[in-house]
């Protein structure tokens, strides 16, 4: 009998070519240095992702990435708006812990910054818009808008991001005042205090930490949302604080930083000496650090090519942060591309590190000729097809990774409340909620009120809140018998519980709690008084008055008062002002304020603040390159036979004549550093577009002065307004000899 091999020969081949291909990046580690008795992974590189700029965990402990490699891809940031972005899904098929597959979930779209895994989907951000979308299959389904303005205007430096899921069922967001959540199939968005820049995180109590380019470490001494009750109350002794005033960063080799030519930014070395790009702080709930790491707080100095850790110190009222070291940083690296840019805790309790691992990351608005000129030297510009997933892990760390969370069953949910490790128990909550498992709503009511686990307690009591089925009397219970954190939490919910049915119950358990005299009980109660104060005074001021001079001394304390009185009158001024021991003071000063903020109608800027402004020099950048750049080049060096250079011209430093410049023109010749230009065309004045404002004319000054010049100015528009009506001789284009008189 004849055997045909062929058939066979063909079902080979698709076998072959079917059969994965686990090819692993290998990075080198020689240029970092890390604290002892821990151990840094790559476990994602390039290319298979490039300049990841977020990640989050999915159900199966997946790395998802949000790519921006159309930021600072070249000087000029000439792709910034090419759709080139994507979100990406890691694979670890030979579960050896290191990347060898990414998938492409969403691709060709404009800057993505920030994505969370919430309500079974992907919440996702790409200016201006917010959206969530399901997920079936790893592909993205019914699509739906969350926020038309989410990020509106400014350069990717400075527009919304982060997407902090809280303990209070709230997403939250770094450069905004406002916050997000689902609730009952519906998109809920409410305002909140503004925070920091880039990257957000929260601690196990739910207060929130952010920062800024030059300041490590900033915080909320509250929970979120405490202080604004209040519309005509602005609080800021405790809000948006400054918690450590050390800024001191300690790389160890020398780094291109954008104002390195300025007094004090660099040592006789050219190291770094404070931060100047610091982003993206995390308060480490790991569970599977040593205990002393237990809440501290880990910050990227990416232009330091570094990571820093800090400790906190909690009061009741307040937090101080202290970084850990002098002289050494957690850490560190002489690879100038190493620049993390986001941190998170792992579902295995290890910290993970997005390193965008490019070499510019300050926004092209405001790059310096300093560092223009020296990146014709490090050539960093050029590190651009890179981008890195690193993992920080604990030598003695033996935690083996949780089952998809999908498999799980409720009561094996529930039990997960109580883990070691905060993500561990933020996502149990989380799974709680948005599928609805409220078969276990009485175990879940049972740890809320018995457990000794306080944290398990908070998480329980939020649960709770998530489903709509808490009640007064368990907030009762938890103010009277749980521990303070726990109660503070109580006293916060109670304030949706203000009615005539509960005023007496109310009016008894506030009493007992201001007897005990907590600073942090305090500062709950005190805020929680003003909506019962409102609806039956003659129960609640007495205890509300107690409180007060207790405390009139601590701002955190008076703010939290102040802040709760939502229906502030003139005749509650008048009692405060009719007790003789509070009549100067600082509360009386502040709620007279209040007073007059409302009669003139003058809110907190938050909820009259819609989106947030482009900044000038991004304003200015745009209309730069739109206008002046087709003749003095986009970097500023001038175009021969077209016009000057204006990188150190001396036009440009003088902001009133370049002002001069720009409305009414030049004619030549003209000089700039002693070099003669004699051009046959005069460069026409903006005077006569009238699409271009004085608004204009300030936002292109201010990018040219910073971007071409080592002493950055701006020009008040009044100003500009008034140069408009100088003139030349000729009515025209000035001349050179004519501005420098006007100099005189």
């Amino acid at each position: 009998m004849r055997i045909s091999f062929f058939p066979l020969t063909i079902f080979c081949l698709v076998i072959l070519s079917c059969k994965d291909n686990f090819s692993e990046t290998e990075v080198p580690l020689d240029h970092y240095k890390l604290e002892a008795g821990f151990g840094l992974e790559v476990v994602a590189a390039e290319p298979l992702l490039k300049a990841p700029v977020a990640m989050d965990f999915d159900a199966k402990g997946r790395i998802w990435v949000a790519q921006m490699p159309g930021y600072m891809s070249d000087m000029q940031g000439s792709e910034e708006d090419e759709p080139i972005g994507s979100i990406r899904i890691l694979e670890d098929l030979d579960e050896d812990g290191i990347t060898d597959h990414s998938k492409i979930f969403m691709d060709s779209i404009v800057m993505p910054r920030a994505l969370a895994h919430v309500y079974g989907g992907l919440l996702y951000a790409v200016p201006p818009n917010l959206w969530f979308v399901e997920i079936e299959d790893d592909k993205p389904v019914n699509k739906v808008l969350v926020d038309s303005i989410y990020a509106v205007e400014g350069n990717p430096e400075h527009q919304p991001n982060a997407l902090e899921l809280n303990i209070d069922n709230w997403i939250y967001n770094a450069k905004s005042n406002f916050r997000y959540r689902r609730h009952k199939g519906k998109w809920l968005k409410e305002p909140t205090t503004f925070r920091g820049q880039w990257g957000m995180t929260h601690d196990n109590f739910g207060r929130l930490y952010y920062n800024d380019n030059s300041r490590i470490l900033l915080g909320d001494y509250v929970l979120p949302n405490t202080l604004i009750n209040n519309a005509y109350f602005t609080p800021k002794a405790s809000v948006d604080k400054l918690l450590t005033t050390d800024q001191r960063v300690y790389p160890v080799h020398a780094t291109s930083v954008n104002r390195g030519y300025a007094k004090g930014v660099l040592n006789a070395d050219s190291i770094l000496v404070n931060a100047t790009a610091a982003c993206s702080p995390l308060v480490y709930r790991g569970g599977s650090f040593p205990k002393d790491y237990a809440e501290n707080v880990f910050v990227c100095i990416p232009e330091g090519n570094l990571i820093k850790r800090t400790l906190l110190n909690f009061k009741g009222d307040s937090v101080i942060a202290k970084h850990a070291w002098e002289n050494r940083e957690f850490l560190t690296s002489t690879d100038e591309g190493f620049r993390p840019v986001s941190l998170k805790n792992g579902p295995d309790g290890s910290m993970y590190v997005v390193d965008m691992h490019r070499g510019m990351i300050g926004h092209h608005a405001y790059l310096s000729p300093y560092l223009k000129e020296k990146t014709k030297t490090t050539r960093i510009d050029t590190i651009v097809d890179f981008g890195r997933i690193l993992k920080i892990k604990h030598q003695n760390d033996k935690t083996t990774l949780i089952t998809d969370f999908n498999t799980l069953s409720a009561n094996e949910l529930v039990s997960l409340l109580t883990h070691k490790n905060g993500y561990i128990r933020d996502r149990a909550q989380h799974y709680l909620i948005y599928k609805e498992l409220t078969q276990v709503t009485n175990e879940v009511k049972d740890l809320a009120i018995n457990s000794k686990d306080r944290l398990g307690q908070l998480h329980a009591l939020y649960v709770l809140e998530g489903w709509s089925a808490l009640s007064f009397d368990i907030l009762t219970n938890l103010m009277e018998n749980a521990h303070t954190d726990v109660a503070a939490h109580a006293l916060v919910l109670s304030k949706k519980y203000v009615s005539a049915e509960y005023i007496d119950s109310a009016a008894a358990i506030f009493k007992t709690i201001g007897s005990r005299k907590n600073i942090t009980l305090d500062v709950y109660l005190g805020n929680a008084l003003g909506p019962w104060m409102a609806l039956e005074e003659g129960k609640f001021k007495p205890i509300f008055l107690e409180v007060l001079k207790r405390r009139q001394d601590n701002t955190t304390v008076t703010e939290a008062l102040l802040s709760g009185l939502t229906n502030i009158d003139s005749l509650m001024y008048a009692n405060i002002m009719a007790v003789g021991e509070l009549r100067e003071s600082e509360f009386a000063h502040k709620l007279g304020k209040s007073l007059e903020n409302k009669r003139n109608g003058k809110l907190n800027a938050i909820y009259t603040r819609k989106t947030i402004n482009e900044d000038n020099r991004t304003s200015g950048a745009k209309m730069f390159y739109q206008i002046c750049a087709s003749c003095h080049g986009a970097n500023g060096q001038g175009i021969e036979g077209l016009a000057p250079p204006l990188m150190g011209s001396e036009h440009v430093e003088n902001v009133e004549r370049l002002a001069l410049i720009i409305l009414h023109g030049l004619e030549g010749p003209v000089h700039v550093k002693g070099e003669e230009y004699n051009l046959n065309l005069a460069m026409p004045g903006l005077i006569r577009n009238e699409n271009i404002t004085d608004k204009d004319i300030a936002d292109i000054i201010s990018y040219v002065s910073n971007a071409f010049s080592d002493e950055p100015k701006s020009l008040r528009r009044k100003r500009i307004g008034e140069l408009r009506e100088v003139k030349s001789k000729t009515g025209m284009e000035f001349t050179e000899e004519e501005l420098k008189a006007l100099d005189e």
